[in-house]
């Protein structure tokens, strides 16, 4: 699913995908994502992972409270 050697970063394509997942509302406003979710499924490290949730959070869709995790706005 994410290809880490590919011209396009890792967390890079995990925003991708879960920007998609938000646009066809797969994932509702108030979906709640952690950074361990996304670490277990694309098999990422932490840091990929908090990276992927900064750009969605950058772009305003998502909001992140500390120690609870992203929520789909």
């Amino acid at each position: 699913m994410i290809d880490p050697t590919g011209p396009v970063a890792p967390y890079r394509q995990i925003a991708e995908i879960i920007r998609e997942r938000i646009r066809t509302g797969e994932l509702r406003p108030g979906a709640r994502i952690t950074e361990s979710e996304l670490t277990d499924a694309y098999e990422v490290a932490r840091n990929t992972a908090r990276r992927a949730l900064a750009v969605l959070r950058d772009e305003g869709l998502i909001m992140t409270v500390p120690q609870r995790g992203s929520y789909v706005l």
